[in-house]
């Protein structure tokens, strides 16, 4: 068995192929889009009301959790397609599940925001 040593070059390649996951992520998949945009507003309006550090944190979870959810779902959707290009009910309900963990994802995160945002709204 061949052992790795610890190596710089090697770990700038993994961050190289991190980036080159998330290049493909956002060239192939719509909802990531949709994410972005969400996620550009959130920070906009972070800036612009002047958030306290635990709001920030709040935020950062969420949007890290949704971003999460999105890639692990798209992972699990590629990975099926590639084991059977056929309609299959258990392969349905997987892909359904890992949907639904970017939905609920989605949910606590508009909570959260909503927790943060409207009273800053109403009092701006």
């Amino acid at each position: 068995m061949m052992e790795n040593n610890f190596s710089l070059a090697n770990r700038f390649k993994s961050f190289t192929y991190a980036w080159s996951g998330i290049k493909e992520l956002l060239r192939t998949e719509h909802n990531t889009w949709v994410h972005l945009f969400i996620t550009i507003i959130t920070v906009t309006l972070g800036l612009i009301f002047k958030l306290a550090i635990g709001e920030w944190a709040a935020l950062i979870i969420c949007m890290t959790m949704v971003w999460t959810a999105e890639i692990f779902n798209t992972c699990i959707e590629k990975l099926l397609d590639f084991i059977s290009t056929d309609r299959h009910p258990q392969i349905k309900n997987i892909k359904d599940m890992a949907a639904a963990a970017v939905l609920i994802a989605s949910w606590a995160a508009v909570i959260v925001g909503a927790i943060i945002f409207i009273p800053k709204i109403f009092v701006w």
